[in-house]
């Protein structure tokens, strides 16, 4: 079993391997972690800035405020578990996934923008409280392609592009307009799972799949469900749909 320690970024959000993620970190406890990975990498170095996102399960992405502090980028130290509990690790799905942070940049209020990229998938095995923000021990999980997975991907395509096409709707572009779609099973797996408009349980459920065989067939199963139940509903505001929103910490 291999496994790692790296700083942890829980997030009411799924972070698929491959895809990006934009954050704007504003939290005293990030700021710490993105401070810490500029000073311990620099920016022209060949070595990733990482740090683990796994999704908040029970509990607040940004900690609350102080009374009579209505701004929530005003929130004052509260400590690296704050909004999580007595035992953070209960408030967090299990399997997660490793962020690859290509950009850090300082604002002048001391905040950040952050632009990171999914690389592998993780099982969270332990988390330290006891730092400026949370550390994780983690355990490096391997993807298996399962079987007849070559064939499930071209299924799983056909099947995304018809979801596109009735999410998007008569007036709208279809989502792949003008980009080629991958064929690699894996990446197609991660990229429909994070694509398709689904709550975060059913994402962290394609996530934690144990082989992408196995995702592909959830995926193929969850897109016909969807499209069918678009189908029978009146014009949907696809733009509103389909818009992936920052997360705000």
């Amino acid at each position: 079993m291999t496994t790692v320690r790296l700083p942890l970024f829980p997030l009411n959000t799924v972070l698929f391997p491959g895809l990006v993620l934009p954050l704007n970190v504003f939290e005293e406890r990030y700021r710490a972690m993105m401070r810490d990975l500029v000073k311990a990498i620099p920016e022209d170095s060949d070595e990733p800035r990482r740090f683990a996102v796994v999704a908040i399960r029970d509990g607040l992405e940004v900690a609350p405020a102080a009374p009579g502090m209505p701004d929530r980028t005003s929130v004052p130290e509260r400590g690296p578990a704050a909004g999580f509990g007595e035992d953070p690790i209960t408030s967090f799905h299990e399997v997660g996934c490793i962020a690859d942070a290509a950009t850090i940049r300082e604002r002048a209020d001391g905040s950040f923008e952050v632009l990171a990229t999914g690389t592998s998938r993780v099982r969270l095995l332990s988390v330290d409280a006891s730092g400026a923000y949370l550390t994780a021990e983690l355990e490096e999980l391997e993807e298996d392609p399962g079987d007849e997975a070559g064939a499930l991907a071209e299924g799983v395509l056909r099947a995304f592009r018809a979801y596109q096409k009735r999410l998007a709707g008569a007036r709208e572009r279809s989502l792949s307009t003008g980009a080629e779609l991958p064929d690699e099973p894996s990446v197609v797996s991660y990229l429909v799972a994070a694509a398709a408009v689904l709550d975060v349980p059913t994402k962290q459920r394609l996530l934690e799949a144990p082989d992408t065989a196995s995702r592909l067939r959830d995926e193929l199963k969850l897109l016909r469900s969807e499209t069918a139940v678009i189908r029978n509903l009146p014009s949907l505001p696809a733009v509103e749909l389909t818009r992936g929103p920052t997360s705000l910490n």
